[in-house]
């Protein structure tokens, strides 16, 4: 009789000693790849954290630092301006003065009559046709053809008026070397003896004969500036007319100087008559663009960062000439003069960047950021732009007067003011990533440590298995003397034992059938007891699956819009309504949102379950990456989605596809791509329109291209409107008899509620579709879609 065996341990996949390894090692590394992993998670998210309060800081100061930019450099222009404004309320005033004292006004007038005869004698010039003073006088003073007497010398009243006029030669020269610099200083009579009295002297009439052909036969105010008589005019009619209280200077658009040929601005007071009834002429001063240009081309932020200086309508009338082409200006260019004096025009309506020529110029954007994008060397590089408003003014450009504000723009990249955050977000990255890798390292050799031990282990446990597998084998072969020696003293070395009296039994009971048939029977009753247990753990892995089912329905609903993020888009209420068929289901639909773009999206997996659901959140994930992109061309959107969804598909070897259409909206526009139900619009009056979207595009996932296939279209959409969109577990939902719910029924529910909040537009909807299926079962994913022009 043999009284010893043993094998030595096999290694291989079908060994009991393999198996221990894999399942023991299995444990051994979930738990290290568990533990390691949330390790990993956490520095993940702590650098996340980090990255995003830095990011806020620096955001929210750099945002700071550049309107408080805007600001100081918007109070330096006002300052300038106010200079200006105070200089010619002085001259205006000594020369109110002697309006409203007419016997001051004739005596300070004979004084210098007499005292400067060259400010006050005026000489034909027989080519122009006009008469000036000759050099020599503080100032020149121009007296235009049709204001002199067949003798060539001025009319009596335009006689009286150049006397008494020349009080600005003792007032204008102090004020042009004092104050803010101002190029001239001048006044102008009234509309019936518009003599043009300018200091310092200059060939003035010969110059405009030069620049303004005929402007020596016609009437002074309305050839050179036309409309702002008349304003002033209203003014002294109706003081409440006027724009600004206490405030009567009105400035010009920029226009080019007929003497200096600068750019300049003027600054007009209107005098008035002593009765206050009328305009008595004007006291004014000029000064040069460049003393504008100057603050604003000196503005200095970041490392390429400019400002400009704009006019209500969008013309730069100041801006650093290297920064033109950044912001996409067209060259300056003139006006002929049939509109009066000559103005520059360079719009930011005409500018050749998208984002600028439609820059919001509103008021209500006083000192707003704004993100826009500049096309640089054929790519899109991120710029912030702020603008300040000036204080208001009364502005003459060809017409009436006008109440406006210039505004004080600043234009820098965001990778030059946010450079600071840009390398603490690299810092803290390199950081967690030197984490990241110490972490994985330490996680390896911990593997490599654990399987080294598991193994050795591994052959100490399975030796006296072998020995008992070997005797096994030995006694399946009728040799019924095998015995095994196990000399551990655990369970295995008590299995030997009993192996051994099983031995012996079996070759005691060799001969005695009857007791090997009830042994047998005791084998089958003991089969069936384990049958039975493979039973039990047969329902707990189906209750198992099910929780797994239930697991990836709560992740599909949670990545569904939230009401808080629908109740803040502004202009629009949105309500949604999704109900799977099974626990987990095909449907999609989102609301994407980045700054004034929204995009609102729809869609039907073919069939439901688990592999549709996860086919709906490869959607959902690419959606939202394309929207975070800034892909706004909804045919490329649609395009990409696409090709990045058939790969997957391509990958997982799936035959699923879906129907998918996208609405974009956008300062009041709609756009409709995609090819999925029929979009329903209700109109004011409950008119509904149903929109077809077969010719949009094609199901998503069929063919790697499908860009020949999409087309969008424009949908009007205005206050009040409703847009219904829909997929078709609502329009195929079973009632009665297995009739449909159909698109009938699904318009007149929502055009019975027009009117109504979308909120319950979509209840009443809902509540409509629930009475109509009753206790029917639901066979498909429903959802529904409300969107509501406010």
């Amino acid at each position: 009789m043999s009284t010893d065996t043993r094998d030595t341990p096999r290694f291989d996949l079908h060994s009991f000693r393999a198996k221990f390894v894999l399942v023991v090692g299995g444990a051994v590394l979930f738990d290290l790849l568990m533990s390691g992993g949330l390790a990993l998670w956490n520095v993940q998210r702590l650098s996340q954290d980090a990255t995003s309060e830095v990011g806020a800081g620096l955001t929210t100061a750099n945002q700071e630092y550049i309107r408080s930019y805007a600001d100081s450099t918007a109070a330096r222009v006002d300052l300038l301006l106010d200079r200006v404004h105070a200089d010619v309320k002085t001259l205006a005033g000594v020369i109110q003065g002697q309006i409203d004292d007419p016997d001051r006004q004739k005596r300070v007038g004979a004084t210098l009559a007499n005292q400067s005869a060259a400010s006050v004698q005026v000489v034909y010039d027989t080519k122009g046709q006009w008469a000036q003073n000759l050099p020599g006088a503080p100032s020149v003073v121009s007296v235009w053809g049709y204001l002199l007497g067949p003798d060539h010398k001025p009319l009596p009243a335009v006689q009286e008026e150049i006397e008494n006029s020349a009080v600005l030669d003792l007032v204008a020269p102090s004020l042009l070397t004092s104050g803010s610099s101002k190029l001239q200083m001048y006044y102008i009579g009234p509309k019936e003896r518009p003599i043009f009295r300018t200091a310092p002297y200059t060939d003035q009439a010969q110059t405009f004969d030069r620049l303004y052909p005929g402007h020596n036969n016609s009437e002074f105010w309305e050839f050179f500036f036309p409309g702002i008589y008349g304003s002033w005019q209203k003014w002294a009619l109706d003081p409440a007319s006027r724009f600004i209280p206490d405030n009567d200077i009105t400035q010009t658009a920029p226009y080019t100087d007929a003497i200096t040929g600068k750019l300049i601005v003027s600054f007009f007071h209107p005098l008035w008559t002593r009765d206050r009834a009328g305009v008595a002429g004007a006291a004014g001063a000029d000064i040069t663009l460049d003393q504008l240009a100057e603050i604003v081309e000196n503005v200095k932020i970041a490392e390429t960062g400019f400002g400009f200086l704009t006019m209500p309508n969008g013309n730069v009338v100041a801006i650093n000439p290297k920064s033109e082409a950044t912001i996409g200006l067209v060259s300056s260019s003139d006006k002929g003069a049939a509109d009066g004096v000559t103005g520059v025009e360079r719009s930011l309506r005409a500018s050749t960047q998208p984002a600028i020529a439609t820059l919001d110029l509103n008021s209500s954007n006083d000192g707003v950021i704004q993100h826009v994008m500049l096309q640089e060397k054929g790519e899109n590089v991120p710029y912030i732009v702020v603008l300040k408003g000036l204080k208001p003014t009364n502005l003459w450009s060809a017409g009436p007067i006008e109440k406006q504000a210039m505004s004080v723009g600043i234009v820098v990249p965001e990778r030059e003011i946010y450079a600071a955050l840009f390398a603490a977000q690299d810092s803290i990255s390199k950081a967690t990533n030197r984490i990241l890798l110490y972490q994985l390292l330490a996680i390896i050799v911990s593997l490599m440590i654990v399987f080294a031990a598991v193994f050795g282990l591994s052959k100490r446990i399975t030796a006296g298995l072998s020995a008992l597998a070997a005797a096994a084998r030995r006694l399946q072969a009728k040799d019924y003397s095998v015995r095994v020696n196990i000399p551990s003293k655990d369970e295995v070395g008590e299995v030997g034992v009993a192996f051994n009296r099983m031995a012996e039994q079996i070759s005691f009971h060799t001969e005695n059938l009857e007791q090997l048939v009830d042994e047998r029977t005791r084998d089958l009753e003991d089969a069936n007891v384990e049958i039975s247990s493979l039973n039990e753990k047969l329902r707990s892995e189906n209750v198992r699956l099910g929780a797994e089912l239930d697991v990836a329905r709560q992740i599909q609903m949670m990545v569904l819009p939230k009401p808080r993020e629908l109740a803040l888009i502004p202009g629009i209420e949105i309500a949604a309504y999704m109900r799977p068929a099974d626990e987990v289901g095909g449907d999609y639909y989102d609301v994407l949102q980045d700054g004034h773009r929204l995009k609102i999206g729809i869609g039907d997996v073919t069939g439901h379950g688990l592999e549709s659901g996860v086919l709906m959140l490869m959607v959902q994930s690419v959606a939202r990456a394309l929207q975070e992109t800034g892909e706004d061309n909804p045919r490329q959107f649609l395009d990409r989605l696409n090709r990045a969804i058939f790969k997957n598909l391509e990958r997982t070897n799936s035959d699923k596809h879906l129907s998918l259409a996208f609405l974009d909206y956008e300062d009041e526009r709609l756009v409709l791509s995609g090819q999925h139900e029929e979009v329903l619009v209700v109109r004011a009056g409950g008119k509904v329109e149903r929109i077809d979207t077969l010719d949009l595009g094609l199901p998503v996932g069929l063919e790697r291209d499908i860009s020949p296939f999409v087309a969008t279209r424009n949908i009007p959409f205005s206050s009040g409107d409703v847009i219904v969109l829909h997929t078709d577990g609502v329009t195929e939902a079973e009632g009665s008899g297995g009739k449909l719910f159909g698109l009938d029924r699904l318009s007149e529910s929502a055009r019975s509620r027009y009117g109504s909040s979308a909120e319950e537009i979509k209840t009443g909807i809902v509540d409509d579709l629930m009475a109509y299926i009753g206790t029917r079962k639901i066979h498909d994913d429903i959802t529904l879609v409300v969107m509501r022009h406010r």
